[in-house]
């Protein structure tokens, strides 16, 4: 009986808890339209700061996945406020998948950076996991307006990566065919390739929109040294290309740093502040008169 009412008593306790987190999930959902007219859905991790960081995924992934959350809630432990947010066709947010896409999801961090500002967001930073670290790069190039980038895992040549999922002679298949379908094991449908689809991805030269990136802009480059998806030679590349750019090979770690979770966001916080710092140092400076140059260095 005892046994009973104390199995009771937790359930209903982990009910309750289960309803605090819903209730405060619900409290951080934002909407943001995206200038296609798709909403894309996000959580806010509001550390009562104006300062903010933007976390965006990879491919074929969602704000939910574990580099996002660990890093967003370290983001905010630290008393900076961060948002996560799916891109349209992925997770919660509206719109269809497509492959390549990297400017239009672009486009979509650009919608999400204008809405934080006219809410009197400072954005800090811009976080990218994978793909997501190229639409961060690729948004440093092409507006300018954020001063702090950090890469994790992206990838540099975007010409590899694409006979894994789509096969020998892609390429000249697609171009008979006009798509090319990709099944998981099973044999299931997961996302259409189109040729315009491919064609994006194809004409999206990394090494050029990293040339682009002003000198102002600090950013980090963090790669796992035994990540199957991305080469970690691929992150040495940025460094050749990216006038003011620190990097950071973690051993061991695969792409997604599943066992190196607290490495990761210690390494990120810890560019976030130093940027942060040098902004406010660089503020002082400047009043007086002085001139503050970038420094290109490698961690």
């Amino acid at each position: 009986m005892k046994k009973e009412k104390e199995k009771a008593r937790n359930k209903r306790k982990e009910e309750e808890k289960e309803k605090e987190e819903e209730e405060l999930s619900e409290k951080r959902r934002i909407i943001i339209r995206n200038y296609h007219g798709e909403n894309l859905v996000g959580i806010l991790h509001d550390a009562e700061s104006t300062q903010l960081v933007i976390i965006c995924h990879g491919f074929q992934s969602s704000k939910e996945r574990i580099p996002m959350v660990n890093l967003a809630a370290a983001i905010e432990n630290d008393g900076i406020s961060a948002f996560r947010f799916d891109f349209s066709g992925n997770g919660e947010s509206e719109g269809s998948f497509q492959y390549g896409n990297y400017y239009r999801e672009v486009e979509d961090l650009r919608a999400v950076i204008q809405h934080f500002r006219e809410q009197k967001f400072v954005i800090t930073a811009i976080v990218g996991h994978s793909k997501g670290g190229n639409v961060a790069l690729l948004y440093a190039s092409k507006y300018k307006d954020v001063h702090a980038i950090v890469n994790i895992s992206g990838r540099f040549n975007l010409l590899k990566g694409m006979e894994g999922r789509l096969g020998e002679n892609f390429v000249k298949r697609i171009k008979q065919d006009g798509f090319i379908d990709v099944k998981n094991r099973r044999g299931n449908i997961i996302y259409r390739v189109t040729e315009e689809s491919l064609m994006d991805r194809l004409s999206t030269i990394t090494h050029l929109a990293c040339l682009l990136i002003p000198q102002d802009c600090r950013v980090l480059t963090v790669h796992g040294s035994k990540d199957e998806t991305v080469p970690s030679e691929d992150a040495l590349d940025f460094d050749k290309f990216i006038s003011n750019h620190e990097l950071h090979i973690v051993e061991r770690a695969d792409h997604e740093f599943t066992h190196h979770q607290d490495e990761l966001t210690s390494i990120v916080l810890e560019f976030i502040k130093s940027h942060n710092d040098k902004d406010t140092n660089k503020s002082k400076h400047t009043q007086h008169g002085g001139v503050d140059k970038p420094i290109r260095s490698r961690i």
